[in-house]
């Protein structure tokens, strides 16, 4: 079998906590790309949904990373609680 290779960079704290998943999952950093190539062909996509947030999600998503209207709960259940009905 013939093989490619592929050269990428990312952030060193990004690769790390990666390859932690990784190998819980019992995957190397070889094994997960191969696995992610697979699924783009057999998908004719990527694997996942792709989408920029709209105006609101985003403003959700920087007052959350600033730590602004954040509501913390011990459960799911008590969270499900606070939803309307």
């Amino acid at each position: 079998m013939k093989t490619a290779t592929i050269h990428a960079r990312i952030e060193p704290d990004t690769k790390e906590k990666a390859e932690q998943v990784l190998r819980r999952l019992g995957l190397t950093p070889t094994e997960a790309i191969r696995i992610f190539y697979r699924q783009i062909c057999l998908g004719n996509g990527l694997p996942f949904p792709v989408e920029i947030p709209n105006k609101c999600i985003a403003e959700t998503l920087v007052k959350s990373q600033q730590g602004e209207e954040v509501e913390e709960f011990d459960s799911l259940d008590e969270m499900f609680e606070t939803w309307p009905s």
